[in-house]
């Protein structure tokens, strides 16, 4: 009986206010990667693109893979006017919300086979400007759980996930319908512009959504801690005979706005554990993000219609992820973060394998429905262990310049190494067809995308084994992590 109501317990934290807000927060993230990724994708390949350019197209996403670098600006700088009416953290995003939906109306004006580099340059400011909100967003989502609720850690971990998703699958089903009905039901002929224009709604209410549900946290503590590092450095800047001047108290702040925050990192855990830290966060989502750029173009060329892509990889992928992603939150609770990521990882890999089984079976809709959904359930349980993974290795201190470091490396393999999956697949297409090679009688095409998601299925071995070696060293710090439930 006290099992169950521990479950019930936990199960309760989802439902405070602040966990709503959480999700929202999600949303926010997510957003953006439908209107530079899959709607993007799916706009220029109907424009006559090839895979190998829509592919290149993913390189937009590697300002997500740099953001950190900027990161610790958004620590200390606080937007005037604006930061002290509704927070440090709640300022940035806004600011950065607004320039996405100005980038989104301009494209409501852009013909990409006319103006293909002006479409570039609004997908690039609407990346530059998300990574940039992403880490006042994770900032937030820290910032919202106490140093004394680490239970709560994997919660606001997992409905996170579960707002990204519900952006990503959910807006991405709305761009199709909306899509299908001015191109279809209105007979528009160049529809994909005016899609743009009518996503700006989400844009506006996610930002009221943020505002209702989220408080703005007590920035006191944060900005006294600042400025007591600063004097710390500009006391041993004085030590070394340099004078007490404007010069002395810019280089004081430059070392505690940069330099503590990566020293902190790397004498907390060791050069070598920091390294492999370093070297898991960049190759764990590898496979899946190869997977992920190629998807939408892969359901239309195995011969789904957009209404099917809608239905099975959108919304019903959508409504999966939700559940999975509290699902990933209990699980991570009863099983400990560390044996977390090693089953997560090893399954989200092994359901790679489906896809291959569909491409060679073609558009079977039965199938597609139980590839989504394994998809979808060990992405999300993934995802969940590794936005907490990363979570709990951050020193509060310093959080926001931490995470965005670990989250922009995770970002460096997942965006700009899978931007060439494109160049991947047409290669693997010309191999087949150069050796007339198929797999089970499948044609060139469909046995190069067989091939293609086998090749993905080993690739988060790597990550793997780097875990592992250091697994022993991490268990005392993640011990708090293990907390039975079930």
């Amino acid at each position: 009986m006290q099992e169950n109501k521990t479950l019930m317990n936990s199960l309760s934290i989802y439902f405070e206010k602040r966990m709503a807000g959480i999700f929202v927060l999600g949303i926010m993230q997510g957003f953006p990667w439908v209107l530079i990724g899959a709607t993007l994708s799916l706009w220029l390949k109907e424009e006559g693109f090839t895979r190998s350019s829509i592919g290149l197209f993913g390189l937009l996403f590697s300002v997500y893979s740099i953001n950190f670098l900027w990161a610790p600006l958004l620590d200390r700088i606080r937007v005037p006017w604006l930061s002290d009416f509704v927070g440090q953290r709640r300022a940035w995003v806004l600011i950065m919300q607004a320039i996405i939906f100005i980038a989104m109306l301009t494209m409501f004006t852009l013909d990409p086979q006319v103006n293909l580099w002006m479409v570039a340059f609004c997908a690039l400011v609407i990346a530059t400007s998300s990574a940039t909100q992403d880490i006042a967003l994770d900032a937030l989502r820290i910032d919202i759980i106490g140093n004394n609720e680490s239970d709560k850690m994997a919660a606001a971990a997992a409905l996170m996930v579960a707002g990204w998703w519900t952006a990503f699958k959910l807006g991405g089903a709305i761009s199709l319908y909306l899509a299908s009905y001015y191109q279809n039901g209105l007979g528009i002929e160049n529809y994909w512009p005016l899609v743009y224009l009518s996503l700006t709604g989400i844009v506006i209410l996610s930002n009221i959504a943020m505002i209702w549900f989220i408080k703005s946290p007590d920035d006191t503590a944060k900005i006294q801690a600042q400025k007591s590092y600063d004097e710390q450095y500009n006391k041993a800047i004085s030590s070394i005979g340099v004078p007490n001047s404007v010069f002395s108290r810019v280089i004081a702040w430059l070392l505690g706005t940069v330099v503590s925050p990566l020293w902190s990192f790397f004498k907390r855990n060791g050069v070598g554990v920091a390294l492999a830290i370093l070297g898991f966060i960049l190759l764990f989502k590898m496979g899946e993000a190869f997977l992920g750029k190629m998807s939408i173009l892969f359901y239309s060329e195995v011969g789904f219609t957009k209404e099917e892509i809608a239905i099975y990889s959108k919304t019903l992928g959508w409504v999966a992820t939700i559940v999975f992603s509290i699902v990933g939150g209990l699980i991570n609770a009863r099983f400990g973060l560390i044996p977390a990521v090693f089953i997560s990882g090893i399954a989200m890999a092994t359901t790679n394998l489906l896809f291959a089984v569909l491409a060679l079976a073609g558009p079977n809709t039965g199938l597609f429905a139980v590839a989504i959904i394994a998809d979808d359930f060990t992405g999300a349980v993934s995802t969940v262990t590794f936005v907490a993974f990363i979570s709990q290795l951050c020193d509060k201190t310093f959080s926001a310049t931490q995470y965005a470091l670990m989250a922009s490396i995770a970002a460096f393999g997942r965006n700009t190494l899978a931007s060439f999956s494109g160049i991947f697949v047409d290669k693997l297409e010309g191999f087949m067809v150069t050796l007339n090679i198929s797999i089970a009688g499948a044609g060139a095409q469909n046995s190069a995308w067989a091939l293609f998601f086998i090749i993905t299925t080993f690739m988060v071995i790597p990550s793997l084994v780097l875990l592992w070696l250091i697994s022993d060293k991490l268990q005392d710090a993640f011990a708090s992590a293990k907390t039975k439930i079930l």
